[in-house]
């Protein structure tokens, strides 16, 4: 079996084809899309972490900013203290953290307090991204497609071929993380689905998912509970969790270095199960 690691601070997380890591999803916003959202509840979220790695998570994804369609943006100063008083109580538990934010000052606090992974959506598009993270050598930093902005993502995406110009703007975005002096070997790559693409836009990029892993950097893959999934379902949000597991288990087929969910215990089971009894055994 090959390993591959990723730096997560100071952490090393160990995956191979068909058993990605499992990244659960906290989200300390009032307006999470998938209604899961702790707001300022410090306690349940670090409870809600605590008991994403009891049931086997990897590393857990804190984001203090909902970026769900239309969703409005917060400044610095309010996501910062939205995020702050969890990263401290989460340092004092020693997990690996990986923190979603587009803004430089959010990163470089973040990393203060012991985030091992930048998980921005908008692929350093903040001027000062790059230069807050590059001298964290230990820090892996995520690497996302978007077309145009939460605020305006999905009023009517276009793409001349999704698959290819969601791979050359990912490729760009690694030239251009290279060129500001991170390592090659600390990003990771997400297409991501549901940010300024249609069902069809979203189909074809996960079928499609082998050719962005074939690039040679780890992929992300973060589908759970979307739009997607209710689409092919029929399913509100809140009973999307089969369909989420199910799309969990292709990426893993397909490739993916981690899969982010909001349902780790499931995922996590499904992955043991379809790695005991699939072909790599």
């Amino acid at each position: 079996m090959s390993l591959n690691m990723i730096s997560c601070g100071t952490h090393t997380l160990t995956w191979s084809p068909g058993r990605p890591l499992v990244m659960g999803i906290v989200n300390v916003t009032p307006d999470s899309f998938s209604g899961d959202g702790l707001g300022l509840q410090v306690d349940a979220a670090f409870d809600q972490a605590l008991a994403m790695m009891a049931a086997g998570a990897d590393l857990v994804d804190v984001g203090a900013e909902s970026t769900r369609p239309g969703a409005d943006s917060v400044s610095a100063e309010e996501e910062l203290n939205r995020l702050l008083p969890l990263l401290e109580r989460l340092a004092s538990a020693d997990i690996p953290v990986s923190v979603d934010t587009y803004k430089a000052t959010v990163m470089a606090q973040a990393i203060r307090l012991g985030a091992g992974l930048i998980n921005d959506i908008s692929a350093l598009s903040d001027p000062a991204a790059a230069t807050a993270l590059a001298p964290h050598e230990r820090v892996a930093v995520c690497l996302m497609h978007m077309q145009g902005t939460p605020q305006h993502m999905q009023q009517l995406p276009h793409y001349d071929n999704v698959c290819a110009d969601v791979q050359a703007f990912l490729q760009q975005a690694v030239a251009k993380a290279e060129a500001a002096g991170i390592c090659r070997s600390r990003l990771i790559l997400d297409p991501g689905f549901g940010f300024g693409k249609t069902f069809a836009h979203n189909q074809q990029l996960f079928q499609a998912l082998p050719q962005l892993v074939a690039l040679g950097l780890p992929v992300l893959v973060g589908v759970s509970r979307k739009t997607m999934i209710g689409h092919i379902t029929g399913q509100p949000v809140e009973q999307r969790i089969a369909g989420s597991v199910a799309a969990a288990l292709w990426a893993a087929q397909y490739g993916a270095a981690i899969v982010r969910v909001h349902d780790v215990a499931q995922t996590v089971d499904a992955l043991k199960v379809s790695w005991a009894l699939g072909p790599q055994q």
